[in-house]
């Protein structure tokens, strides 16, 4: 690091994201600078794979851009929680399914540049269908079953937009060597 921090505050604290405003100082010239960070706890996203070797996405409302998208299962996680038991946990609510194959395909920084959020994607193989526990909020929330190559049809269309989507479809191609 080539600054030293000269003050750290919290400034925001929401159910989603906190805010914090650092004040820092850079080592060789001495000038001050602020940083705003979003605080994030990170999240878990599923790479739900059937035994056709069909992918489950979910089609859900997202207020921030006023639309509908289709995206891996995923959410975020609570407080010191590990982000397996949260992936098995948002596959079950927001899919149904359930899986004792999940294996850990990487992590991504979704916007490094201002905010802290790590999101782990993961494999969940050999799926057992059952019934989704959705949150409210959730209610419109639909299932759907592409192929790797309808999916990446999706996303040179522009029809998948979703990054966290993007990235766990290209870390299951790599991880399948595919």
């Amino acid at each position: 690091m080539n600054f030293k921090m000269i003050k750290s505050n919290i400034v925001f604290e929401g159910k989603v994201f906190s805010v914090k405003v650092d004040d820092i100082q850079y080592n060789g010239s001495g000038n001050l600078a602020t940083r705003q960070v979003a605080v994030h706890p990170g999240g878990a996203v599923i790479v739900p794979l059937l035994n056709n070797g069909k992918i489950i996405f979910v089609k859900q409302y997202r207020y921030p851009h006023n639309e509908t998208i289709i995206e891996l299962p995923a959410g975020k996680l609570d407080k010191d929680e590990d982000p397996l038991n949260c992936a098995i946990r948002e596959l079950k609510e927001e899919t149904g399914y359930t899986s004792k194959n999940i294996i850990k395909l990487g992590k991504i920084y979704t916007t490094p540049g201002f905010c802290n959020e790590v999101l782990h994607i993961f494999l969940a193989e050999n799926l057992e269908e059952g019934d989704h526990q959705r949150e409210e909020g959730e209610e419109g929330m639909e299932l759907l079953e592409l192929t790797l190559e309808e999916a990446e049809d999706k996303i040179k269309k522009g029809e998948i937009v979703d990054a966290k989507t993007i990235c766990g479809i290209t870390m299951l191609k790599l991880h399948k060597g595919i």
